[in-house]
């Protein structure tokens, strides 16, 4: 299985929008993941988001650039900031072992899973930034390449 991580993109602070919704720099940053995403001609069979509108809003741009039906993108708790990564882990087990899956979620818990799937060491993410992983076990993966939010050209 491929894993793709991305943070969702920047939101407002929460003393601005309680919700956190994309800020226009947000908005703009996510378009940019997303043409990124599309010239890297990525394509997914699922797209995992948090509940929260930010990650939501996020992966709702992802999937338009990249033509991934809307309605079809994953909801869960399981990508929730200080979830653990064993809930992801044990939701991603009933995927097919070809399947590409985009996760869009939040710090800490992008970075709790990263720990846990390279088995130790630290990964900077960035809002709209995008790593991705081979899984080679349930719990563990290579990682194949972590791109920072200045590699998709605005």
């Amino acid at each position: 299985m491929k894993l793709y991580l991305m943070q969702h993109a920047l939101a407002y602070p929460a003393d601005k929008d309680p919700e956190r919704a994309l800020s226009p720099q947000g908005v703009d940053q996510a378009k940019a993941a997303a043409r990124g995403l599309k010239r890297l001609g990525l394509t997914f069979d699922l797209i995992i988001t948090s509940p929260k509108r930010r990650a939501q809003q996020t992966a709702a741009l992802v999937a338009e650039a990249v033509r991934y039906p809307y309605s079809d993108i994953f909801t869960t708790v399981a990508v929730a900031p200080e979830s653990p990564p064993e809930e992801l882990l044990a939701l991603l087990q009933k995927e097919p072992t070809d399947s590409q899956v985009l996760v869009v979620g939040h710090m800490p818990h992008l970075a709790n899973l990263a720990r846990q799937l390279l088995q130790g060491g630290t990964l900077l993410f960035e809002n709209a930034g995008l790593t991705s992983f081979e899984m080679t076990g349930p719990k563990t993966a290579d990682l194949e390449f972590h791109l920072q939010t200045g590699h998709f050209a605005l």
